[in-house]
């Protein structure tokens, strides 16, 4: 092997990060901070309901179904997400099958950091 072939340690080093990181996708979010906020989250995908979440403890989160959890027949647990934390919401087949009719079901979010939001869809 000549040295013309052979790569110094550092470039080594830059060609293995970039190739480690061309398939990440990095997401940052944050919370409402103290302010109160409407509760209402983004716009779901095509298909996919958005639940309205309720502010407790001075701020709220964002939820959402995605279309494919609402045809797969299965109970989930839906992510609230926004924050430094986040809390859960259990929905069974029945109620999904509720939803993606537009019954309106309301749930109780898991207790995280001494405090519940109340989760609407419809």
């Amino acid at each position: 092997m000549t040295n013309e072939n052979l790569v110094s340690r550092r470039e080594f080093t830059v060609e293995t990060a970039l190739a480690m990181l061309a398939g990440v996708t990095i997401t940052i979010t944050g919370c409402g901070g103290g302010s109160s906020n409407s509760g209402t989250g983004p716009s779901p995908q095509p298909g996919g309901k958005a639940g309205t979440v309720s502010s407790s403890a001075g701020h709220t989160h964002s939820a959402e179904i995605t279309a494919a959890q609402l045809t797969a027949g299965n109970a989930i647990s839906v992510t609230l997400t926004g924050g430094t934390h986040t809390h859960t919401v259990a929905l069974s087949q029945s109620e999904l099958t509720q939803i993606n009719a537009g019954t309106r079901v309301q749930k109780d979010s898991s207790n995280d950091q001494a405090h519940t939001h109340l989760v609407t869809f419809n």
